[in-house]
This record gives C-alpha cells, structure tokens and sequence, in this order.
C-alpha cells in the first residue's frame, strides 16, 4: 500500500455540509438516495475522499452545462 496516495485528510458530512452551505442532514439525504459524493464507512462515522467530491462536483457541473445548451 502507498501510504503517499492516502489523502492527508478525508471529508466529514459536516464539512460537505460547510462546503456547500447546505444542512448536514441534506449531506446525510444525498448518501442515503445515493444522489452525492460518495462515501465509505470507517466505523460509524462516514467520510469523503477529497478526489471522489471533486469527481462529483465535476459531474455536477457538466451535467447543469448540457442540460442549459
């Protein structure tokens, strides 16, 4: 395993929630209708790989762009 590809931090719901001035609980409805970032369990506490997130927005953006033109 190459520990230099580990992030050196992965998201909270908290944070996501921050990130897009959303509710937590909106964070927590996108992981639950599978309509957001995805996610991955460690423990109980759910978090965010910074490069799965930015994945998402990307797609979130291309998607709003075609659907404009």
């Amino acid at each position: 395993m190459d520990l230099h590809a580990i992030p050196p931090r992965f998201f909270k719901p908290e944070t996501l929630a921050e990130l897009f001035d959303v509710p937590v609980e909106t964070v927590y409805q996108w992981r639950k209708k599978r309509t957001g970032p995805p996610g991955f369990r460690v423990g109980r506490h759910v978090r965010y790989h910074p490069d799965a997130v930015q994945a998402w927005i990307d797609q979130q953006m291309t998607a709003d762009l075609s659907q404009a033109a």
